[in-house]
């Protein structure tokens, strides 16, 4: 090893890219922080409510006079519609047709309402229809019609449900992306087994550990179709926007989604924005399925189950597409190793961390002539390698251009640390993924054979990486795995 130890240092980067290094390490830290300080405060910090339905039990005249107090105190806050009567106004409340609505009784005003639509827009409720009460000469009196499970005093149980199941489904896609030979389909069932996991863990402990929730098993079924909008949606974004993709869905999902979910501030108390977004993420849909299955009967349940649907249907959709694009780029890489110019595509590596390297499992296919191989026979070499495709391979033969097989590959930093340590398979191949980009060091070592080590440049966007070896030189009386220095070889090529 008298070679890795004597490997010289990689030369300081200059400062530009020193400060490009620093933006690509930090640029997520900084959406987050700007998400929780322009997105949740400002939906947040001052709720005013925006056009909210309230059915009205009264005459004409009263009910006009009412919207023009109203309208007073907060200009397009409330939206009053006539109700038949009394009954009427509480059935529009129990259906969930309006989040509340009020009778005259005598001077006095009736309020109904409903704590499962969000505490905050209850107390909102009784604050301005108390001074439209007074101003008439009499009182207010609450009643309420749809109380909140025992063990969810304010109504917020629903939000942090949905919180709880976005998460962790999101950080299932960003660690599976450093599951090495995991292929797609490995991927999706994966993320359907994190998916009933964190479903079920979700809905079993607020039911019956906390009595957050009524004992409606439906809920379960909602929560499942929102991890697993959240888990394929995620997954799809990774092809097409490679290592970003977790801004993405952090926006997505948490930056957005939460905020407009409706769980802890009702949607009508909220900015435009995020009531607009509020019936298209799938948060705020699975908010109001919640709601509608545990406290309203399933009324207005078709519509955020179908989006939901809709979500994990547009994902599935975009997954052969993505995989269409993956196998476009390693094809465009194997014409750039036959001499064909073609642009060098984006970094597919996804993961929020540094990557981890990997050997890969190499198959049982024949050895590739390395010195001009064809497309068709580069595309044959890297056909059984796995998910995610590898990043550095090849072959090591000796002097007759037979394979050597448990040849030991090591490959190491410029300083000398050893990333990943495998052996070659009866065909010779050798394949390891999850390098980091910049100099390396692959050192190949055979018993009875002196070793050789080649210097190589990995560089993720120029596409992986084919580095063979030819240990011709025998070692004469040689009984162990060689200890001696190894000797420069030809560059490595790309493609592979």
């Amino acid at each position: 090893m008298a070679a890795l130890a004597s490997a010289p240092a990689a030369p300081a980067a200059p400062a530009p890219a020193r400060v490009r290094t620093l933006a690509e390490a930090l640029w997520l830290p900084a959406l987050f922080l700007a998400g929780f300080v322009f997105s949740y405060l400002v939906a947040f910090h001052h709720p005013v409510p925006h056009h909210v339905r309230v059915a009205v039990a009264a005459p004409a005249a009263a009910a006009g006079r009412m919207q023009h107090g109203l309208d007073a105190a907060l200009p397009g806050g409330f939206d009053l519609r006539p109700a038949a009567g009394p009954a009427a106004a509480r059935h529009a409340v129990l259906d969930h047709e309006v989040p509340a609505a009020v009778a005259v009784h005598g001077r006095d005003l009736v309020l109904y309402g409903a704590k499962a639509d969000g505490a905050a827009l209850e107390t909102v409720l009784q604050q301005a229809f108390t001074g439209v009460a007074r101003h008439g000469g009499g009182q207010l009196r609450f009643t309420e019609l749809v109380p909140t499970a025992p063990g969810d005093g304010i109504g917020n149980a629903a939000f942090y449900l949905v919180l709880a199941c976005t998460l962790p489904c999101y950080f299932a896609v960003v660690g599976l992306q450093r599951a090495v030979g995991f292929g797609l389909g490995r991927r999706l069932a994966a993320y359907a087994g994190v998916a009933a996991v964190t479903a079920a863990i979700c809905w079993f402990f607020p039911v019956y550990g906390l009595d957050a929730l009524p004992r409606q098993p439906l809920a379960l079924v909602c929560l499942f179709l929102l991890c697993m909008a959240v888990s394929l949606t995620s997954q799809a974004l990774v092809p097409f926007l490679g290592r970003f993709f977790p801004g993405a869905a952090v926006l997505v999902f948490m930056i957005l989604g939460m905020p407009a979910s409706g769980g802890v501030v009702p949607v009508p108390l909220v900015p435009g924005l995020f009531r607009a977004l509020h019936p298209v993420l799938p948060q705020g849909n699975a908010v109001d399925a919640l709601r509608s299955v545990d406290y309203f009967d399933r009324t207005g349940l078709l519509r955020p189950v179908l989006v939901l649907l809709a979500w994990i249907a547009a994902a599935l959709l975009l997954l052969p597409v993505g995989a269409a694009l993956q196998r476009r780029r390693l094809a465009r890489s194997v014409a750039a190793a036959d001499g064909v110019p073609v642009p060098e595509p984006p970094v597919e590596d996804p993961d929020i961390e540094l990557p981890r390297p990997t050997a890969l499992p190499t198959g049982r296919r024949p050895p590739v002539a390395h010195h001009h191989p064809s497309k068709e026979a580069l595309r044959a070499f890297f056909s059984d390698f796995g998910a995610p495709e590898p990043e550095l391979g090849g072959v090591v033969t000796d002097g007759r251009g037979h394979p050597l097989p448990d040849t030991v590959i090591t490959v190491t930093s410029a300083q000398g640390r050893a990333l990943v340590r495998t052996r070659t398979a009866a065909d010779g191949r050798y394949a390891v993924a999850g390098l980091p980009d910049g100099p390396l060091l692959v050192l190949a070592r055979a018993e009875g054979r002196h070793p050789v080590v080649h210097r190589a440049s990995l560089r993720a966007a120029a596409g992986p990486l084919r580095q063979d070896f030819a240990l011709d030189a025998e070692l004469v009386g040689a009984a162990g795995a060689p200890d001696g220095a190894g000797t420069a070889t030809a560059p490595a090529s790309r493609g592979v």
